[in-house]
């Protein structure tokens, strides 16, 4: 209930709804996703863990908003991101995936490293990243497997979720 509640006031803020389904913006936050999968394998080979994090965490992000917006949902909050994917697509693996990416980005993004935790957070950075491209790989086969029913199925399943 908590978090429906939480829906229902983002969307009556404006910061969450339906508009219409959009093939190029769904295109773009793929790109977008590809981007940030590269460059957090970038930052990782240079030993910029903290950063390498938060690109590997982004790139889940934009993978799930071309979802998102494949369906014709807008939504400017990653926790309510993230929480409609667990709702309305009940991919348990993914959903615990991206909630710990988004913890550990997070983490750190505002707190710091010191040289005896370098060893975990390297280790860490590691296994987000691949996370990171097993997600967007199995967002991909969820679009592609799309069909207009499911796109308005799902969409009807939002309205509901978030009245």
């Amino acid at each position: 209930m908590k978090k429906q509640n939480f829906l229902s006031k983002l969307k009556k803020e404006g910061k969450l709804g339906l508009v219409e389904p959009s093939e190029e913006i769904k295109l773009s936050y793929l790109q977008k996703a590809e981007n940030c999968l590269k460059s957090a394998k970038i930052l990782f080979q240079n030993k910029l863990y903290e950063n390498s994090t938060s690109e590997a965490y982004y790139c889940m992000y934009n993978s799930l908003l071309a979802l998102l917006f494949k369906i014709g949902i807008k939504s400017e909050n990653h926790s309510a991101s993230i929480i409609l994917f667990d709702k309305l697509f009940n991919k348990k693996d993914l959903f615990k995936m991206i909630s710990w990416a988004k913890k550990e980005r997070i983490d750190k993004q505002y707190y710091v490293e010191t040289q005896q935790t370098l060893k975990i957070t390297q280790d860490l950075c590691k296994e987000i990243i691949d996370n990171a491209e097993d997600f967007h790989i199995k967002i991909k086969v969820i679009l592609e497997n799309l069909d207009n029913k499911a796109v308005f199925n799902t969409r009807k399943r939002f309205q509901d979720l978030t009245s």
